[in-house]
Protein backbone atom coordinates (compact mmCIF):
# COMPACT_ATOMS: atom_id res chain seq x y z
CA UNK A 1 0.00 0.00 0.00
CA UNK A 2 1.47 3.54 -0.89
CA UNK A 3 1.35 5.84 2.17
CA UNK A 4 0.05 9.76 1.69
CA UNK A 5 0.49 12.77 4.27
CA UNK A 6 -2.81 14.87 4.50
CA UNK A 7 -1.61 18.50 6.06
CA UNK A 8 -5.14 19.20 6.88
CA UNK A 9 -6.38 22.59 8.79
CA UNK A 10 -8.66 21.81 11.74
CA UNK A 11 -10.27 25.50 11.32
CA UNK A 12 -10.27 27.55 14.54
CA UNK A 13 -10.49 24.12 16.48
CA UNK A 14 -14.49 23.94 17.06
CA UNK A 15 -15.64 20.35 15.39
CA UNK A 16 -18.23 22.62 14.01
CA UNK A 17 -16.35 24.39 11.85
CA UNK A 18 -14.28 21.80 10.26
CA UNK A 19 -14.51 21.17 6.43
CA UNK A 20 -16.28 18.25 5.11
CA UNK A 21 -12.68 16.69 3.56
CA UNK A 22 -11.37 16.91 6.83
CA UNK A 23 -14.09 14.95 8.45
CA UNK A 24 -13.83 12.37 5.84
CA UNK A 25 -10.30 11.84 5.77
CA UNK A 26 -10.11 11.93 9.64
CA UNK A 27 -12.65 9.10 9.77
CA UNK A 28 -10.01 6.76 7.45
CA UNK A 29 -6.58 7.85 9.10
CA UNK A 30 -4.40 5.30 9.99
CA UNK A 31 -1.89 7.97 11.90
CA UNK A 32 -2.92 11.12 13.19
CA UNK A 33 0.10 13.65 14.25
CA UNK A 34 -1.76 16.58 15.58
CA UNK A 35 -1.30 19.91 16.77
CA UNK A 36 -1.92 21.34 20.90
CA UNK A 37 -4.97 23.52 19.50
CA UNK A 38 -7.00 21.09 18.12
CA UNK A 39 -10.47 20.62 20.06
CA UNK A 40 -10.54 17.19 21.74
CA UNK A 41 -13.33 15.79 20.05
CA UNK A 42 -11.77 16.39 16.34
CA UNK A 43 -9.59 13.05 18.06
CA UNK A 44 -12.48 10.90 18.54
CA UNK A 45 -13.24 10.78 14.89
CA UNK A 46 -10.68 8.64 14.14
CA UNK A 47 -10.90 4.96 13.60
CA UNK A 48 -10.19 3.34 17.24
CA UNK A 49 -7.32 1.84 15.38
CA UNK A 50 -5.74 4.84 15.02
CA UNK A 51 -2.24 5.79 16.35
CA UNK A 52 -2.57 9.34 17.52
CA UNK A 53 0.34 11.35 18.15
CA UNK A 54 0.73 15.07 19.80
CA UNK A 55 3.37 17.06 18.63
CA UNK A 56 1.57 20.34 19.92
CA UNK A 57 4.52 23.06 21.17
CA UNK A 58 3.53 24.65 24.33
CA UNK A 59 4.67 27.90 25.55
CA UNK A 60 7.38 27.17 28.37
CA UNK A 61 6.96 23.72 28.29
CA UNK A 62 8.97 20.51 26.10
CA UNK A 63 7.62 20.15 23.13
CA UNK A 64 8.72 18.20 19.73
CA UNK A 65 11.30 19.59 17.22
CA UNK A 66 10.47 20.11 13.84
CA UNK A 67 13.21 17.77 12.35
CA UNK A 68 11.33 14.97 14.83
CA UNK A 69 7.76 15.77 13.00
CA UNK A 70 9.19 15.77 10.10
CA UNK A 71 10.35 12.65 10.65
CA UNK A 72 7.34 11.08 12.26
CA UNK A 73 5.61 11.94 8.71
CA UNK A 74 8.31 10.39 6.52
CA UNK A 75 8.64 6.97 8.53
CA UNK A 76 4.75 6.16 8.57
CA UNK A 77 4.29 7.57 4.76
CA UNK A 78 7.01 4.96 3.95
CA UNK A 79 5.35 2.45 6.00
CA UNK A 80 2.56 2.60 3.59
CA UNK A 81 -0.16 4.51 6.07
CA UNK A 82 -2.36 7.34 5.57
CA UNK A 83 -1.35 10.05 7.84
CA UNK A 84 -3.33 12.91 8.59
CA UNK A 85 -1.01 15.34 9.76
CA UNK A 86 -3.80 17.91 11.47
CA UNK A 87 -3.06 21.61 12.00
CA UNK A 88 -4.52 24.47 13.94
CA UNK A 89 -5.95 27.29 11.51
CA UNK A 90 -5.12 26.56 7.71
CA UNK A 91 -1.90 24.77 7.09
CA UNK A 92 -0.27 27.92 4.71
CA UNK A 93 -1.21 30.50 7.45
CA UNK A 94 1.65 31.09 9.99
CA UNK A 95 2.56 27.59 10.70
CA UNK A 96 5.47 25.56 9.91
CA UNK A 97 3.78 23.67 7.06
CA UNK A 98 6.71 24.79 4.03
CA UNK A 99 9.46 22.91 6.25
CA UNK A 100 6.97 20.13 6.72
CA UNK A 101 6.23 19.83 3.21
CA UNK A 102 9.75 20.27 1.79
CA UNK A 103 10.71 16.96 3.56
CA UNK A 104 8.17 15.02 2.12
CA UNK A 105 9.13 15.98 -1.59
CA UNK A 106 12.54 15.25 -0.52
CA UNK A 107 11.76 12.29 0.09
CA UNK A 108 9.10 11.44 -2.66
CA UNK A 109 6.50 11.46 -0.26
CA UNK A 110 2.81 11.91 -1.52
CA UNK A 111 0.94 14.81 0.25
CA UNK A 112 -2.22 16.49 -0.32
CA UNK A 113 -2.88 20.31 1.11
CA UNK A 114 -6.79 20.21 2.67
CA UNK A 115 -7.46 24.23 3.49
CA UNK A 116 -8.82 24.98 7.18
CA UNK A 117 -10.86 28.26 8.61
CA UNK A 118 -7.98 30.43 9.29
CA UNK A 119 -8.95 31.56 12.87
CA UNK A 120 -8.36 35.08 11.20
CA UNK A 121 -10.99 35.13 9.72
CA UNK A 122 -13.57 32.81 11.80
CA UNK A 123 -12.86 34.78 14.73
CA UNK A 124 -14.51 38.17 14.50
CA UNK A 125 -17.06 36.57 12.05
CA UNK A 126 -18.10 34.70 15.22
CA UNK A 127 -17.79 37.52 17.27
CA UNK A 128 -20.09 39.53 15.00
CA UNK A 129 -17.37 41.82 13.47
CA UNK A 130 -17.06 42.43 9.75
CA UNK A 131 -13.84 42.73 8.45
CA UNK A 132 -14.63 44.68 5.86
CA UNK A 133 -17.23 47.62 5.42
CA UNK A 134 -17.82 50.26 2.48
CA UNK A 135 -17.19 53.29 4.74
CA UNK A 136 -14.40 52.38 7.34
CA UNK A 137 -12.74 48.91 6.21
CA UNK A 138 -12.05 49.06 2.28
CA UNK A 139 -8.83 46.38 2.85
CA UNK A 140 -7.62 44.37 6.08
CA UNK A 141 -4.30 42.89 6.62
CA UNK A 142 -3.68 39.43 8.36
CA UNK A 143 -0.31 39.58 10.61
CA UNK A 144 1.55 38.07 12.98
CA UNK A 145 2.63 40.13 16.02
CA UNK A 146 5.24 37.44 16.68
CA UNK A 147 8.65 39.89 16.04
CA UNK A 148 7.17 43.50 16.40
CA UNK A 149 10.78 44.99 15.45
CA UNK A 150 10.77 43.45 11.96
CA UNK A 151 7.60 44.97 10.95
CA UNK A 152 6.84 48.39 8.83
CA UNK A 153 4.30 50.21 11.28
CA UNK A 154 4.53 53.52 9.46
CA UNK A 155 2.43 51.35 6.44
CA UNK A 156 0.68 49.13 9.15
CA UNK A 157 -0.77 51.86 10.36
CA UNK A 158 -2.56 53.23 7.17
CA UNK A 159 -4.59 50.40 6.96
CA UNK A 160 -7.93 50.19 7.51
CA UNK A 161 -8.19 46.98 9.37
CA UNK A 162 -5.62 45.09 11.14
CA UNK A 163 -6.44 41.28 12.27
CA UNK A 164 -3.27 40.46 14.43
CA UNK A 165 -2.36 36.22 15.20
CA UNK A 166 0.24 35.38 17.87
CA UNK A 167 0.34 39.07 19.26
CA UNK A 168 -0.89 39.17 22.70
CA UNK A 169 2.46 38.78 24.29
CA UNK A 170 3.72 42.28 22.12
CA UNK A 171 0.40 43.77 23.17
CA UNK A 172 2.20 47.20 24.37
CA UNK A 173 4.50 46.99 21.76
CA UNK A 174 2.15 47.09 18.98
CA UNK A 175 -0.50 49.72 20.75
CA UNK A 176 2.98 51.87 21.30
CA UNK A 177 3.99 51.46 17.29
CA UNK A 178 0.47 52.37 16.01
CA UNK A 179 0.34 55.16 17.97
CA UNK A 180 3.90 56.53 17.13
CA UNK A 181 2.86 56.09 13.68
CA UNK A 182 0.07 58.25 13.54
CA UNK A 183 -3.28 55.58 14.67
CA UNK A 184 -5.81 57.35 17.11
CA UNK A 185 -5.19 56.36 20.32
CA UNK A 186 -9.19 56.30 20.35
CA UNK A 187 -8.99 53.94 17.78
CA UNK A 188 -11.29 50.94 18.41
CA UNK A 189 -9.86 47.27 19.62
CA UNK A 190 -11.03 43.98 20.17
CA UNK A 191 -9.46 41.07 21.60
CA UNK A 192 -11.02 37.64 21.07
CA UNK A 193 -9.26 34.70 23.17
CA UNK A 194 -10.31 31.03 22.97
CA UNK A 195 -12.64 31.81 19.72
CA UNK A 196 -15.57 29.34 19.53
CA UNK A 197 -14.69 27.15 22.76
CA UNK A 198 -16.67 27.59 25.79
CA UNK A 199 -13.69 29.49 26.97
CA UNK A 200 -14.05 32.36 25.01
CA UNK A 201 -13.91 35.61 26.08
CA UNK A 202 -13.83 38.93 24.26
CA UNK A 203 -12.60 42.49 25.39
CA UNK A 204 -13.85 45.50 23.76
CA UNK A 205 -11.97 48.72 24.01
CA UNK A 206 -9.54 51.13 22.28
CA UNK A 207 -5.56 51.66 21.81
CA UNK A 208 -5.10 53.82 25.02
CA UNK A 209 -7.55 51.55 27.26
CA UNK A 210 -7.23 48.02 26.12
CA UNK A 211 -3.44 47.21 28.06
CA UNK A 212 -5.17 48.04 31.40
CA UNK A 213 -8.66 45.97 30.68
CA UNK A 214 -6.66 42.80 29.98
CA UNK A 215 -3.96 43.45 32.55
CA UNK A 216 -3.52 40.24 35.02
CA UNK A 217 -5.74 37.88 32.22
CA UNK A 218 -3.96 35.05 30.59
CA UNK A 219 -4.65 35.93 26.99
CA UNK A 220 -3.36 32.99 24.64
CA UNK A 221 -4.53 32.26 22.08
CA UNK A 222 -6.34 34.87 20.80
CA UNK A 223 -7.09 37.58 17.40
CA UNK A 224 -6.48 41.20 18.23
CA UNK A 225 -8.70 43.25 15.57
CA UNK A 226 -7.58 46.58 15.04
CA UNK A 227 -9.71 49.54 13.41
CA UNK A 228 -13.52 51.29 12.99
CA UNK A 229 -15.29 47.78 12.18
CA UNK A 230 -14.67 46.93 15.44
CA UNK A 231 -17.81 49.58 16.51
CA UNK A 232 -20.29 47.78 13.94
CA UNK A 233 -20.52 44.50 15.78
CA UNK A 234 -23.29 42.73 15.23
CA UNK A 235 -25.24 41.20 18.38
CA UNK A 236 -26.94 38.07 16.28
CA UNK A 237 -24.10 35.98 15.91
CA UNK A 238 -23.52 32.72 16.80
CA UNK A 239 -22.10 33.28 20.14
CA UNK A 240 -25.00 35.15 21.57
CA UNK A 241 -27.03 32.39 20.94
CA UNK A 242 -28.76 31.06 24.34
CA UNK A 243 -26.61 27.46 23.78
CA UNK A 244 -23.52 28.66 22.20
CA UNK A 245 -20.29 26.86 23.36
CA UNK A 246 -22.50 24.24 25.48
CA UNK A 247 -21.94 20.82 24.54
CA UNK A 248 -25.17 18.28 24.79
CA UNK A 249 -25.01 14.98 25.17
CA UNK A 250 -29.05 13.15 23.69
CA UNK A 251 -29.78 9.76 24.41
CA UNK A 252 -32.30 8.99 22.45
CA UNK A 253 -31.65 5.82 19.98
CA UNK A 254 -29.16 6.56 17.42
CA UNK A 255 -32.26 6.93 14.68
CA UNK A 256 -34.24 8.84 16.58
CA UNK A 257 -31.42 11.85 17.59
CA UNK A 258 -31.21 13.60 14.07
CA UNK A 259 -33.97 15.91 14.73
CA UNK A 260 -33.61 16.81 18.15
CA UNK A 261 -29.90 17.72 17.31
CA UNK A 262 -31.02 19.59 14.53
CA UNK A 263 -33.44 21.86 17.18
CA UNK A 264 -30.31 22.15 19.87
CA UNK A 265 -27.74 23.50 16.91
CA UNK A 266 -30.03 25.73 15.74
CA UNK A 267 -29.80 27.60 19.55
CA UNK A 268 -25.90 27.41 19.09
CA UNK A 269 -25.24 24.30 20.88
CA UNK A 270 -22.76 21.44 19.88
CA UNK A 271 -24.20 17.81 19.90
CA UNK A 272 -23.23 14.86 21.08
CA UNK A 273 -24.82 11.55 20.03
CA UNK A 274 -25.15 8.78 22.80
CA UNK A 275 -27.48 6.03 21.65
CA UNK A 276 -28.89 4.43 25.16
CA UNK A 277 -32.04 2.86 23.05
CA UNK A 278 -31.89 0.04 20.59
CA UNK A 279 -35.09 -0.24 18.61
CA UNK A 280 -35.29 -3.45 16.84
CA UNK A 281 -38.34 -5.54 15.18
CA UNK A 282 -40.26 -7.61 18.13
CA UNK A 283 -39.52 -11.40 18.62
CA UNK A 284 -42.07 -12.11 16.62
CA UNK A 285 -44.90 -10.51 14.48
CA UNK A 286 -47.61 -13.34 14.64
CA UNK A 287 -49.77 -10.62 17.44
CA UNK A 288 -49.41 -8.07 15.32
CA UNK A 289 -50.12 -10.09 12.31
CA UNK A 290 -53.56 -11.08 13.63
CA UNK A 291 -54.84 -8.01 15.07
CA UNK A 292 -53.87 -6.53 11.33
CA UNK A 293 -56.29 -9.82 10.14
CA UNK A 294 -58.59 -8.57 12.22
CA UNK A 295 -58.59 -5.02 11.86
CA UNK A 296 -62.19 -4.31 10.73
CA UNK A 297 -63.32 -5.48 14.26
CA UNK A 298 -61.75 -2.76 16.38
CA UNK A 299 -63.07 0.74 16.89
CA UNK A 300 -59.57 2.96 17.59
CA UNK A 301 -55.64 2.33 17.54
CA UNK A 302 -53.63 3.95 20.01
CA UNK A 303 -50.39 4.86 19.18
CA UNK A 304 -47.84 5.97 22.27
CA UNK A 305 -44.71 6.01 20.08
CA UNK A 306 -43.33 7.30 16.58
CA UNK A 307 -42.08 3.91 16.54
CA UNK A 308 -45.41 1.80 17.06
CA UNK A 309 -46.43 3.73 13.89
CA UNK A 310 -43.51 3.16 12.31
CA UNK A 311 -43.42 -0.84 12.70
CA UNK A 312 -47.51 -0.91 12.59
CA UNK A 313 -47.08 0.51 9.23
CA UNK A 314 -44.26 -1.02 7.61
CA UNK A 315 -45.76 -4.49 8.56
CA UNK A 316 -49.20 -3.53 6.96
CA UNK A 317 -47.21 -2.90 4.03
CA UNK A 318 -45.25 -6.34 4.52
CA UNK A 319 -48.59 -7.89 4.46
CA UNK A 320 -49.77 -6.57 1.17
CA UNK A 321 -52.17 -4.26 3.10
CA UNK A 322 -52.48 0.00 2.89
CA UNK A 323 -54.15 2.33 4.93
CA UNK A 324 -57.50 2.09 3.37
CA UNK A 325 -57.90 -1.36 5.67
CA UNK A 326 -58.80 0.86 8.70
CA UNK A 327 -61.63 1.66 7.08
CA UNK A 328 -63.68 3.81 9.99
CA UNK A 329 -61.32 2.62 12.48
CA UNK A 330 -60.20 5.99 14.82
CA UNK A 331 -57.00 6.52 15.88
CA UNK A 332 -55.60 8.27 19.08
CA UNK A 333 -52.05 9.05 19.40
CA UNK A 334 -49.62 10.69 22.29
CA UNK A 335 -47.29 13.27 21.45
CA UNK A 336 -46.87 15.28 18.20
CA UNK A 337 -44.01 13.82 17.43
CA UNK A 338 -46.40 10.45 17.06
CA UNK A 339 -48.73 12.97 15.33
CA UNK A 340 -46.05 14.01 13.02
CA UNK A 341 -45.03 10.37 11.75
CA UNK A 342 -48.61 9.46 11.36
CA UNK A 343 -49.06 12.10 9.13
CA UNK A 344 -45.69 10.59 7.23
CA UNK A 345 -48.40 8.01 5.71
CA UNK A 346 -51.14 10.42 4.98
CA UNK A 347 -53.27 10.32 8.07
CA UNK A 348 -54.61 12.70 10.55
CA UNK A 349 -55.36 11.41 13.93
CA UNK A 350 -58.67 11.70 15.05
CA UNK A 351 -57.41 12.28 18.76
CA UNK A 352 -54.78 14.12 20.61
CA UNK A 353 -54.80 14.99 24.10
CA UNK A 354 -53.20 17.54 26.06
CA UNK A 355 -49.97 17.90 27.70
CA UNK A 356 -48.79 15.37 25.23
CA UNK A 357 -48.63 12.62 27.71
CA UNK A 358 -50.62 9.17 27.94
CA UNK A 359 -51.53 9.86 31.33
CA UNK A 360 -54.23 12.45 30.03
CA UNK A 361 -55.86 9.94 27.55
CA UNK A 362 -57.91 8.79 29.33
CA UNK A 363 -59.29 12.03 30.98
CA UNK A 364 -59.71 13.72 27.77
CA UNK A 365 -60.86 10.69 25.87
CA UNK A 366 -63.60 11.81 23.16
CA UNK A 367 -65.96 8.89 23.44
CA UNK A 368 -67.26 6.86 26.61
CA UNK A 369 -64.67 4.02 26.70
CA UNK A 370 -66.84 1.83 27.53
CA UNK A 371 -66.96 -1.33 25.49
CA UNK A 372 -64.96 0.29 22.81
CA UNK A 373 -62.13 -2.40 21.37
CA UNK A 374 -58.76 -0.46 20.95
CA UNK A 375 -56.16 -1.95 19.58
CA UNK A 376 -52.79 -1.03 20.96
CA UNK A 377 -49.14 -1.65 18.89
CA UNK A 378 -46.46 -0.87 21.44
CA UNK A 379 -43.48 -1.59 23.03
CA UNK A 380 -42.85 -5.22 23.53
CA UNK A 381 -41.51 -5.04 27.11
CA UNK A 382 -40.70 -2.51 29.73
CA UNK A 383 -43.76 0.16 28.75
CA UNK A 384 -44.98 1.67 31.21
CA UNK A 385 -48.64 -0.38 32.06
CA UNK A 386 -50.73 2.42 33.81
CA UNK A 387 -52.39 3.36 30.61
CA UNK A 388 -53.64 -0.13 29.82
CA UNK A 389 -55.20 -0.41 33.64
CA UNK A 390 -56.95 2.96 33.29
CA UNK A 391 -58.85 1.98 29.82
CA UNK A 392 -59.21 -1.57 31.80
CA UNK A 393 -61.07 0.20 34.67
CA UNK A 394 -63.15 2.09 32.30
CA UNK A 395 -64.37 -1.30 30.56
CA UNK A 396 -62.90 -0.97 27.31
CA UNK A 397 -61.76 -4.03 25.57
CA UNK A 398 -58.30 -3.32 24.95
CA UNK A 399 -55.95 -5.36 22.58
CA UNK A 400 -51.96 -4.98 23.10
CA UNK A 401 -49.51 -6.38 20.38
CA UNK A 402 -45.87 -6.05 20.47
CA UNK A 403 -44.94 -4.00 17.60
CA UNK A 404 -41.10 -3.02 18.29
CA UNK A 405 -38.31 -3.84 20.95
CA UNK A 406 -36.49 -1.66 22.60
CA UNK A 407 -33.52 -2.40 24.56
CA UNK A 408 -30.15 -1.52 25.76
CA UNK A 409 -26.53 -1.37 23.37
CA UNK A 410 -24.05 -3.50 24.70
CA UNK A 411 -21.55 -0.59 24.75
CA UNK A 412 -21.47 2.97 25.41
CA UNK A 413 -20.45 4.91 22.42
CA UNK A 414 -16.81 6.10 22.84
CA UNK A 415 -16.76 9.52 21.73
CA UNK A 416 -19.48 10.38 24.09
CA UNK A 417 -17.85 8.25 26.87
CA UNK A 418 -14.45 10.19 26.36
CA UNK A 419 -16.13 13.23 26.42
CA UNK A 420 -18.10 12.44 29.56
CA UNK A 421 -14.62 11.38 31.54
CA UNK A 422 -12.81 14.81 29.74
CA UNK A 423 -15.66 16.98 31.59
CA UNK A 424 -16.53 18.27 27.83
CA UNK A 425 -20.19 17.84 28.55
CA UNK A 426 -22.64 20.47 29.76
CA UNK A 427 -26.12 19.14 28.97
CA UNK A 428 -27.32 15.48 29.43
CA UNK A 429 -31.33 15.26 27.81
CA UNK A 430 -33.57 12.37 28.48
CA UNK A 431 -36.36 11.76 26.67
CA UNK A 432 -37.86 8.52 28.49
CA UNK A 433 -37.46 6.68 31.42
CA UNK A 434 -36.16 4.00 29.16
CA UNK A 435 -33.20 6.47 28.52
CA UNK A 436 -32.46 7.23 32.08
CA UNK A 437 -32.41 3.34 32.93
CA UNK A 438 -30.25 2.55 30.06
CA UNK A 439 -27.58 5.61 30.30
CA UNK A 440 -27.28 4.73 33.90
CA UNK A 441 -26.26 0.84 32.79
CA UNK A 442 -24.03 2.13 29.82
CA UNK A 443 -22.18 3.87 32.47
CA UNK A 444 -21.87 1.42 35.54
CA UNK A 445 -20.21 -0.80 32.44
CA UNK A 446 -17.51 1.84 31.52
CA UNK A 447 -16.54 2.42 34.86
CA UNK A 448 -17.12 -1.16 36.16
CA UNK A 449 -18.35 -0.55 39.58
CA UNK A 450 -21.26 -0.93 41.33
CA UNK A 451 -20.78 2.13 43.00
CA UNK A 452 -23.80 5.04 42.81
CA UNK A 453 -21.48 7.90 43.96
CA UNK A 454 -18.85 7.30 41.25
CA UNK A 455 -21.30 6.69 38.63
CA UNK A 456 -22.72 10.42 40.05
CA UNK A 457 -19.37 12.05 40.44
CA UNK A 458 -19.08 11.86 36.78
CA UNK A 459 -22.17 13.94 36.41
CA UNK A 460 -20.92 16.71 38.79
CA UNK A 461 -21.72 20.42 37.04
CA UNK A 462 -23.68 18.50 34.27
CA UNK A 463 -27.30 20.03 33.54
CA UNK A 464 -29.79 16.90 33.72
CA UNK A 465 -32.42 17.64 31.36
CA UNK A 466 -35.79 15.87 31.72
CA UNK A 467 -38.57 16.05 28.77
CA UNK A 468 -41.64 14.83 31.03
CA UNK A 469 -42.73 13.59 35.25
CA UNK A 470 -42.15 10.29 34.50
CA UNK A 471 -38.49 10.22 33.29
CA UNK A 472 -38.18 13.35 36.27
CA UNK A 473 -39.00 10.49 38.04
CA UNK A 474 -36.36 7.65 36.70
CA UNK A 475 -33.80 10.56 37.08
CA UNK A 476 -34.50 11.42 40.93
CA UNK A 477 -34.46 7.87 41.60
CA UNK A 478 -31.12 6.68 39.78
CA UNK A 479 -29.18 10.26 39.45
CA UNK A 480 -31.01 11.83 42.19
CA UNK A 481 -32.00 15.35 40.71
CA UNK A 482 -33.02 16.93 37.82
CA UNK A 483 -31.87 20.35 36.78
CA UNK A 484 -34.67 20.97 34.38
CA UNK A 485 -38.29 19.72 33.06
CA UNK A 486 -39.64 20.37 30.39
CA UNK A 487 -42.89 22.74 30.47
CA UNK A 488 -44.16 20.80 27.28
CA UNK A 489 -43.33 17.30 27.10
CA UNK A 490 -42.27 16.94 23.58
CA UNK A 491 -38.63 18.06 21.63
CA UNK A 492 -39.93 21.12 21.20
CA UNK A 493 -40.41 21.96 24.84
CA UNK A 494 -37.25 20.56 26.28
CA UNK A 495 -35.34 22.54 23.34
CA UNK A 496 -37.11 26.06 24.65
CA UNK A 497 -36.64 24.85 28.33
CA UNK A 498 -33.17 24.36 27.85
CA UNK A 499 -32.99 27.95 25.98
CA UNK A 500 -34.63 29.63 29.24
CA UNK A 501 -32.73 27.91 31.66
CA UNK A 502 -29.18 28.83 29.91
CA UNK A 503 -30.74 32.26 29.18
Amino acid sequence: MIGKVYLVGSGIGNINYLTLRGYHLLSQAQVLIYDALVDQKLLNLVPESCLKIDVGKRAGQPSPQQSQINSLLLNYCLQGKQVVRLKSGDPLIFGRVNEEIKALEEANCTYELVPGISSALAAPLLTGIPLTDKEVGRCFTVLTGHQPNLLNWEALAKIDTLVILMGTRNLDKIVENLIRNGRSPDEPIAIIRNSGSEQEKVWIGTLKTIIEQVSGFFLSPAIIIIGNVVNLRYMSSSISLPLAHKTVLITRAKEQSSQFSSLLQQQGANTLEMPALEILPPSSWEQLDLAIEALSSFDWVIFTSANGVKFFFQRLQELGQDIRVLGKIKIAVVGKKTASCLKQYHLTPDFIPPNFIADSLIDYFPESLGHQKILFPRVETGGRDILVKELQKQEANIVEVPAYQSGCPETINSQAWEALQNKQVNIITFTSSKTVKNFYTLVQKALKTQSKSEILSLLDNICLASIGPQTSKTCYDLLGRVDLEAEEYTLDGLTQGLVNYFS
